[in-house]
């Protein structure tokens, strides 16, 4: 297995962003990961921004390119680099006594706090992904979070062990590429460490206007969420159509 390619910056805006302007110019190549030190302008999903204090966490991005995922399948990306990241986080917290999950679609959770957020970005020809950018910020060492984020935790308030982000950013790095090449075999994997995959739990439909309880009963290649209600009806969710009430 090629281990990732690892590129330091001291400083850029977004690493997505950075690296998709090197993989324009022919200068990083499938497995390539750009990290940086500090980041002034980090995007999450829904368009919110990424706090990150700098030299504390991991801010890095992940290119594949030239793998022509079918873009019916593209949610297989996401779940290789989610569990990827919480494998690894759930080794570095070992004996801790929450657990570690994804929230679908690809936040990672420990408890109930979120100590990591993804980003994935596609570049399309036709209904091939001709370039894929998975965009990860993980909180290793900050103690203290300024923003108006909700949960936010990082594995130093967990534990109190001050890590170092290079060496955890490697080991994701490979798992990552690990997982990849897998291909739809992680899917069990990723089904069974998901936030909540057990019992019923309250969300909000926003298709309907409707409080609902229900359980997670699977996540399509095209990466929308079933949810199976008491009474047996299932629904289909695309991502921003569903949010789980915490």
């Amino acid at each position: 297995m090629a281990k990732a390619k690892i590129i330091w910056v001291d400083e850029t805006e977004s690493t997505n962003s950075a690296l998709a302007d090197l993989a324009r110019r022919g200068e990083a190549t499938d497995g390539t990961v750009l990290a940086a030190r500090a980041q002034s302008a980090g995007r999450g999903q829904r368009g919110n921004s990424w706090e990150s204090a700098p030299g504390m966490n991991l801010t890095c991005s992940i290119l594949f390119a030239g793998r022509s995922f079918d873009v019916a399948q593209h949610f297989h990306v996401s779940e290789a680099v989610a569990l990827a990241v919480a494998e690894i986080v759930d080794d570095e917290l070992s004996g801790c006594k929450e657990n570690v999950s994804m929230k679908w679609p690809n936040d990672i959770y420990v408890g109930d706090k979120k100590v990591c957020g993804i980003l994935i970005e596609n570049v399309l020809t036709g209904w091939i992904i001709e370039r894929c950018i998975a965009g990860i910020g993980v909180n290793i060492n900050q103690e203290v979070f300024l923003s108006d984020a909700p949960n936010p935790v990082s594995l130093r308030q967990i534990d109190g062990k001050v890590r170092d982000v290079n060496a955890v950013l490697e080991r994701i790095a490979n798992r990552v590429l690990e997982n990849i090449a897998l291909g739809s075999a992680i899917h069990e994997r990723y089904m069974e460490r998901l936030w909540r995959k057990y019992g019923y739990h309250s969300y909000y439909d926003h298709l309907t206007g409707e409080r609902i309880e229900a359980r997670i009963a699977d996540v399509l290649p095209c990466g929308h969420l079933i949810l199976a209600l008491p009474s047996g009806e299932q629904r289909e969710y695309a991502f921003k159509e569903v949010s789980a009430l915490i």
